[in-house]
C-alpha cells in the first residue's frame, strides 16, 4: 500500500478547472517533486495535501487514512513556504519549537528536540538571532527546522528555494536532500525549476494545464520524454521536423537525407509528417554511433564549460555541445559538417 495516494483529484476555482482526474501513488520516505510552469496546477495539489485547499472532486490518502474530513492541523504534515513565513518576533529557538509549544509538549522536551533540529541545519550558535539577521538562506532552513520540529510524516515543500541566490539555491538544495534521505521523511517538492527536480528527486511529475504529462525517475524524464510539453520543458532539445520514408524499414527523411530510427514509427503511412526529438549532448563531430546528419553551421557559441553549434539541416536547426579545451577548432559559419549521433537517441515526439 503507498503511503500517499491521491485518486482522481480534481480542483476547480469558479469555471476554472486547475486540477483534472490526478492519480498518483507515493512510497513511504520518497523525494517527489513537481515540475511544471506557472498556472499547472502543482502548488494546488501541494494545498490540497495540506489542507489548505478543499478539493473539489477525489481523495487524498495518507498512510491509508483519508485525509479529506481533517483539518490542516490534524494533518501532521510539516510545510516549507517560499517566503519563509518565519515570525520576525520570536528568535530562531523559539520560531523553531512554536510547533511543538502549539502541541504541548514538555519543556525539557522542547529544549532537546529544538537543540537537535538546529544541530541538523547546523545553526546551533544562531539560536538567539532574530530572522531579520538571518541570510535569506539561513531563513529557510530555520523554517525547515521548524517544520521538521514536530515529526511530521510527510514533508511539504512549495518552492522553497526560488527566493535565493543561484549559489545558495544550489547549496541548499543539496541540504535539503541530505537532510531527507537522513531522516527517511515523505517529501513533495514544488518546483518550476528543471535542474532542481532532476537532481534531488526519487521521481517527477512533469505538470501540464493540470494534470501530469510524465511521472517517473529524473532519467526517464530527462531521457524518454512522454510527450512534446515534457520534451520542450525539460533540458535542452532539439525538435527536428522529418517524413516518414517507410514505415517498415522504420526510415524518415530529414531534408534530403535518410535516417534509420530504432523507434517505430506507428501507424505512420509514407510521408506523413513526424517530429523527432535530439539532446545536444547526444551528438558530436567524432565519428561514433550509427546515425549521421550533415549540415551547414549557423553558428558557434562559447559557453566556458562548452561550445554550442548550431547547423542547418533541412528545414530544422539542431544544435550540439562540445566539451571546451585549450586546442579546440571552433566550426565556422557557413561550414558543412557531419554531425554523428546513435539512433537509439534520436526519439519521436508524441503529442
Amino acid at each position: 500500500m503507498s503511503f500517499l495516494a491521491l485518486e482522481n483529484l480534481q480542483k476547480s476555482f469558479g469555471a476554472v478547472q486547475v486540477v483534472k482526474d490526478f492519480n498518483m501513488s507515493i512510497e513511504k520516505g520518497e523525494f517527489v517533486s513537481f515540475l511544471g510552469p506557472s498556472g499547472c496546477g502543482k502548488t494546488t495539489i501541494l494545498r490540497m495535501i495540506a489542507g489548505f485547499e478543499t478539493p473539489s472532486g477525489g481523495t487524498i490518502s495518507i498512510n491509508g487514512k483519508d485525509q479529506s474530513r481533517l483539518k490542516t492541523s490534524q494533518r501532521n504534515i510539516g510545510m516549507v513556504f517560499q517566503a519563509y513565513a518565519l515570525f520576525p518576533n520570536m528568535n530562531v529557538f523559539d520560531n523553531v519549537a512554536f510547533g511543538l509549544k502549539v502541541a504541548g509538549t514538555p519543556k525539557t522536551q522542547i529544549e532537546a528536540r529544538v537543540k537537535e533540529m538546529l544541530a541538523l541545519i547546523r545553526l546551533e550558535h544562531l539560536a538567539d538571532r532574530y530572522p531579520y539577521q538571518l541570510s535569506g538562506g539561513q531563513q529557510q532552513r530555520v523554517a525547515l527546522a521548524r517544520a521538521l520540529a514536530p515529526k511530521p510524516q510527510l514533508l511539504l515543500l512549495d518552492e522553497p528555494l526560488s527566493a535565493l541566490d543561484a549559489k545558495i539555491r544550489i547549496s541548499l538544495r543539496e541540504e535539503i536532500r541530505q537532510i531527507q534521505r537522513q531522516l527517511g521523511i515523505t517529501t513533495v517538492f514544488v518546483t518550476h525549476d528543471q535542474e532542481e527536480a532532476l537532481s534531488i528527486s526519487d521521481r517527477i511529475v512533469v505538470m501540464n494545464a493540470g494534470h501530469a504529462d510524465q511521472i517517473g525517475s529524473p532519467s526517464e524524464i530527462y531521457n524518454h520524454p512522454a510527450t512534446r510539453f515534457v520534451a520542450s520543458f525539460v533540458g535542452t532539445l532539439n525538435m527536428i521536423d522529418a517524413v516518414v520514408a517507410d514505415p517498415a524499414a522504420q526510415t524518415v527523411r530529414i531534408g534530403d537525407q535518410l535516417i534509420a530510427l530504432r523507434e517505430s514509427v506507428g501507424n505512420r503511412k509514407p510521408s506523413d509528417p513526424i517530429t523527432l526529438a535530439l539532446r545536444p549532448e547526444a551528438a558530436s563531430l567524432s565519428e561514433h554511433g550509427d546515425a549521421t546528419l550533415r549540415g551547414e553551421v549557423i553558428s558557434a557559441s562559447f559557453l566556458g564549460s562548452v561550445v554550442r553549434t548550431k547547423i542547418a539541416v533541412g528545414g530544422s536547426t539542431v544544435s550540439f555541445d562540445m566539451f571546451n579545451s585549450p586546442d579546440l577548432r571552433m566550426p565556422a559559419p557557413g561550414e558543412d559538417i557531419n554531425l554523428h549521433f546513435s539512433s537509439g537517441d534520436l526519439l519521436i515526439v508524441r503529442d
